[in-house]
């Protein structure tokens, strides 16, 4: 007999922002339903009245179909177990309810709380990814169901709907484990099955501390407003817990699924590193075609509240594929437009300490500037046989007139790739800026 395909949900609160390991979370499950031809759903878990909110739950939305995250069934998706927020759902919880109260399942204190009568047993847990766990339940106190309000539990509804939506694995992070064992508790109450558990390795900060939402990179909404690619975060997102067994590091989705198996998740907690995340972010970058980079950047640019320099200059877009290979995310435009487009701009104090302990500076940029004066053709070529000139005229290698020239055409220390980006600016505003840079640090050299 085979085995149907599974059924797995992601049921997040919208009591605030997608926090990174939620996202991870929902991505684990979309990826295990993908790769077993199986059903994702997603299930608002809204009961909390006091603190849901139409924000978080557009941030919920809107942040997964961001990572490119579909679902089956869920908000906009509506299937055969609907409504799928719990809010919707309390005439369910209602018949449920009344399912343990007839079987003496449960006790009313004298506030109201009613607590669902644990068998005070030792819970067997046996998880796909942890193996075997005995949750010992023999000495916890029984758990509310219904607060005095006539408001249901988390841990109640949670269970109903996993029944109710016919829920085969689930999928969520390690730190549910001992809330699984109520889980299995109530399933049993109910005569069903319990699902298939599998709790993944937490995502902690570097020092190993929980994330908090004060963490930089803590919300799924700061790549967004960083402009990072969408499929770079999710291919970092899986890297945290899940391997592909090889030295690969960038996958797509479409690659990971068929992968997507227990063996390859970790048993160890995940530390969060958004300068990986910055880099993987940079490796799609730089695979961006023209069109689509210039589009990337052209957008950001335009939603930035004060102009940037270059914004509106008609060589815009000649200019961005020497940037294109030098950012990790597409904010870093503010780094690099001002060093292109801003002549007067002042030159940094890092790059005018580091000339300041070159030798004979003076006499070094009067040179080079002499034997760039003479270019006539003003070519990327052109400037670096000049400048090899300039060093043989000194004595000197090349490469030591390289960061003086850098410093004089962008005011920094780093920047593109030089001698192009010469070439792009042009001999009419080169020249005069390179003149005006090396005036200003030879006055103060002297």
């Amino acid at each position: 007999m085979s085995t149907p395909p599974p059924r797995v949900r992601f049921a997040p609160s919208p009591t605030g922002y997608l926090h990174v390991g939620g996202a991870r979370t929902a991505l684990f499950n979309w990826l295990y339903a993908r790769a077993h031809g199986g059903t994702f759903v997603l299930r608002i878990e809204d009961t909390d009245a006091a603190r849901n909110t139409p924000a978080a739950q557009a941030a919920i939305v809107d942040g997964l179909r961001w990572l490119g995250i579909d679902w089956d069934e869920g908000p906009e998706q509506n299937g055969p177990h609907a409504p799928y927020y719990q809010s919707q759902r309390g005439p369910i919880y209602d018949a449920y309810f009344q399912k343990l109260v007839d079987a003496d399942h449960t006790y009313t204190e004298p506030n109201g709380a009613v607590r669902f009568r644990s068998p005070k047993k030792t819970i067997v847990l046996h998880d796909q990814i942890c193996g075997d766990i005995n949750i010992d339940r023999s000495e916890e106190p029984d758990m509310t169901i219904r607060r005095p309000d006539g408001s249901y539990i988390f841990h109640f509804v949670n269970v109903v709907d996993d029944i109710e939506m016919a829920i085969s694995h689930v999928i969520r992070g390690e730190d549910h484990i001992y809330n699984t064992g109520k889980h299995i508790e109530l399933f049993q109450a109910f005569g069903a099955t319990p699902p298939v558990y599998a709790h993944i390795p937490l995502i902690l900060n570097p020092d190993g501390s929980k994330m908090s939402k004060r963490d930089q990179g803590a919300a799924l909404s700061y790549y967004i407003d960083h402009a990072f690619l969408p499929q770079a975060v999710a291919n970092y997102l899986c890297l945290l817990g899940w391997s592909p067994k090889d030295d690969r590091e960038i996958l797509t989705m479409e690659e990971i699924q068929p992968l997507f198996r227990w063996e390859n998740i970790g048993h160890s907690n995940a530390k969060f590193d958004l300068e990986k995340c910055r880099w993987l972010n940079a490796q799609y970058l730089a695979k961006l075609d023209a069109p689509s980079f210039d589009h990337l950047a052209i957008a950001w640019l335009l939603a930035q509240p004060t102009p940037l320099p270059g914004t509106d200059d008609p060589r815009l877009r000649e200019v961005l594929p020497l940037i294109q290979p030098k950012i990790k995310a597409i904010p870093e435009l503010a780094e690099h437009l001002p060093m292109l487009f801003d002549g007067a701009a002042p030159i940094a104090d890092d790059a005018r300490a580091k000339l300041a302990a070159q030798p004979a500076l003076a006499p070094r940029l009067a040179t080079l500037l002499s034997y760039l004066e003479n270019l006539s053709d003003w070519s990327a070529a052109s400037i670096q046989a000049a400048v090899a000139a300039a060093a043989a005229a000194l004595a000197i290698k090349p490469g030591a007139l390289l960061f003086p020239l850098r410093v004089l055409t962008t005011g920094q220390a780093h920047g593109v790739d030089l001698l192009p980006a010469l070439e792009w600016l042009g001999r009419t505003e080169a020249l005069p800026r390179l003149h005006a840079r090396a005036a200003a640090l030879t006055a103060t050299s002297t």
